[in-house]
């Protein structure tokens, strides 16, 4: 046991630390950190240097990979917010409903003609299948910037199938093991575990909310003492949900994440980091365990059906839930047809379809065991099936042997289809992008310092993609450390604009504390790059003029300063308001593209537009104006609404599908 403990440590300090390189480089080169990770995996692996093998972690690893998930699932759950749910309610709904029951059926089918298996090993791989998981799609997501509602959705997707997949897969695995196909039967043990689940979920997030809004954890420590709580709250859940019923824990776990992550809790910041670093180390470990597990010899004895599956799952099945699900045009094409390529499968089909095949081994082990036993004589549970068996030895052997098969066949598939989607769909996904035109233009900001600060962090709020030009290192850590994306550099250098996207930027603004660098920034965002908007900040007033005559749009910081003061004094209500637009309020202007309100007048669109927010005023041919009530919308005009922030967020798409 000593030794097998120290030949442990190692080991998973080993794999740790390939984990968080695998990190650093995903940042470094922008591809989703799996494409290392699964690398690694299979590296240490037998396929590679055979460090890590099935053997390695004893019967210690299904539940190292269970509170692993948990933590995963946890982490993602948290980050699902109300407000990002609404961005496509219905969509959301038919994707994680309609779409979810598409992959299953559809994926079943493939799996039963292709290989000839048994409709129940087809259903637990359709099963696992649909699970698309924020563990693959959030490291996509970090590279890749797409629109808010894009991320919504396929953030819920990934988070509920998640957690329907994992039982629905353990209801199925059930089955097989018992050998009851009873649909009611089916319908009952996944209603109970849901049921469990979620109950669990509810009850512990109630009482750690209850801990942290109103038990003074520690005057001195409180923070610290949150996150602990928070996560000790995550593995409780999972683990006495799991004691009740197996696999209800991650309904648990998700239940609670949402729940808590919507509620107002106490150092919410603090813990979010505090559990995306945990959640990094945790997921870096359990996918490359679980890779290093893979062999080659179980993926090519599927042949050319396991490429059918693979096609099949990935240009056929998925385009078609998706188009099928997204039906109507909040939806662009576009970005229909990236949702359709991106959907890779991840650490919970790997984990669950691993764990299952180990007890299918288990279970056909036990069976020959059962049949030595009938046999008698010099039989053992190693060639009571290699000797001609016959009547109910018979019978047991070929149950183990279809056992047997299942699991391989279990393994093969998932990890194939896992290593396929996560290669091709992971590692293409921001060329992809950029190739579909999904990627929001992004907007540089010169100048890392208060100002440029402030401003990326309301562009940011309203989803714009942003990046900081930077140099001074001091500058580069705070607005790193405050969550900004930062290109380091002088904004006054071509390459330097180009390499931090200037080519694809739609607003530049130079927001440096030096007029003669915005000066400089201005003029090369508008002979070198075809930018269509492009700010200078003055610093000293007498600059405005000057700046203005070389035909950059300025703000003059002491002006701006000045009406700002000036607001406070005479027009303190709307002043007060200004001041927590992004917040509780918003301003937006917005282009009129929608066939909603083209040709119809203000009094017609009014009572349509989201309560809690108006059109305020009316930019056409360079005039601006407040519109009468009989005032006819053409395409093209822009218009300002004043109001309620996520009643604005709404009015934005129905005057303009598509802005976001």
């Amino acid at each position: 046991m000593a030794g097998g403990a120290g030949n442990l440590i190692p080991l998973v300090a080993a794999i740790i630390g390939l984990g968080v390189g695998a990190q650093i480089l995903s940042d470094r080169f922008e591809v989703p950190s799996i494409i290392f990770l699964i690398g690694a995996g299979i590296a240490l692996g037998p396929e590679g240097l055979g460090l890590v093998t099935r053997t390695s972690f004893g019967n210690a690893l299904p539940a190292i990979v269970g509170l692993s998930v948990a933590i995963i699932v946890f982490e993602g759950a948290f980050h699902l917010r109300a407000e990002k749910l609404r961005q496509a309610p219905a969509e959301n709904i038919r994707l994680v409903t309609v779409g979810a029951f598409i992959a299953l059926v559809a994926t079943s089918a493939v799996t039963k003609f292709a290989f000839d298996a048994p409709w129940d090993v087809s259903f637990l791989i359709g099963a696992l299948l649909v699970a698309t998981g924020p563990t693959v799609i959030t490291p996509i997501l970090e590279v890749v910037p797409v629109r808010d509602r894009v991320e919504a959705a396929l953030e819920t997707e990934g988070i509920v199938n998640d957690v329907t997949a994992a039982i629905i897969a353990v209801v199925v695995f059930e089955i097989i093991v018992a050998g009851d196909t009873n649909p009611e039967e089916f319908l009952v043990l996944f209603a109970e575990r849901l049921g469990i689940g979620v109950f669990v979920g509810i009850l512990v997030a109630a009482v750690v909310w209850y801990l942290l809004r109103y038990v003074d954890l520690s005057p001195g420590n409180a923070p610290q003492n949150a996150r602990l709580l928070v996560l000790a709250g995550a593995l409780v859940a999972f683990g006495t949900a799991d004691f009740i019923a197996k696999e209800a824990g991650v309904a648990a776990v998700a239940t609670a994440g949402i729940i808590l992550g919507n509620l107002d809790v106490p150092y919410e910041e603090d813990i979010s980091e505090f559990k995306g670093d945990v959640t990094l180390v945790v997921l870096s470990f359990v996918f490359i365990a679980l890779a290093a597990l893979l062999r080659f010899e179980d993926l090519l004895e599927l042949g050319v059906a396991g490429i059918v599956l693979v096609v099949a799952v990935a240009l056929v099945i998925r385009p078609a839930l998706v188009f099928l699900s997204l039906m109507g045009d909040r939806f662009t094409r576009s970005e229909k047809v990236f949702m359709s390529l991106v959907g890779p499968r991840g650490i919970i089909p790997a984990s669950v379809a691993t764990l299952f095949a180990v007890e299918l081994q288990n279970r056909a082990t036990e069976l020959r065991t059962e049949a030595a036993d009938l046999a008698g004589g010099t039989a053992t549970a190693a060639n009571v099936c290699t000797t001609n068996p016959t009547g109910e030895v018979a019978g047991l052997c070929a149950q183990a042997a279809q056992l047997d098969s299942g699991a391989t066949l279990l393994v093969g598939t998932v990890f194939l289809v896992i290593l396929a989607t996560v290669v091709f769909e992971g590692g293409f996904a921001r060329r992809l992008a950029k190739t579909l035109d999904v990627i929001p233009m992004r907007v540089l900001v010169i100048g890392g310092g208060q100002v440029g600060r402030s401003l990326a962090e309301r562009l940011e709020d309203r989803g714009e993609n942003v990046v900081i030009i930077e140099d001074d290192e001091t500058q580069v850590e705070v607005a790193r450390n405050g969550g900004h994306t930062v290109h380091i550099g002088d904004g006054t250098d071509t390459e330097v604009l180009r390499a931090a996207g200037a080519d694809n930027a739609r607003i530049v603004v130079a927001a440096t504390g030096d007029d003669d660098v915005n000066l400089l920034v201005a003029q090369l965002a508008s002979s070198k790059f075809d930018v269509e908007t492009i700010l200078a900040r003055a610093n000293n007033p007498d600059n405005v003029e000057a700046f203005e005559d070389l035909g950059v749009r300025t703000i003059s910081s002491a002006l701006a300063t000045a009406q700002a003061i000036d607001n406070a004094i005479e027009r303190p209500a709307l002043a007060d308001w200004m001041s927590k637009v992004g917040e509780a309020g918003d301003v937006q202007e917005i282009e009129v593209t929608s066939e909603e309100l083209v040709g119809r007048t203000v009094r017609e669109v009014g009572p349509e537009l989201p309560g809690g927010c108006l059109i305020a005023v009316v930019a056409r041919d360079g005039e601006t104006k407040v519109p009468e009530a009989d005032f006819t919308f053409e395409y093209g005009d822009r218009i300002t609404v004043i109001g309620q922030h996520d009643s604005v967020r709404e009015a934005m798409d129905f005057c303009h599908p598509g802005e976001r």
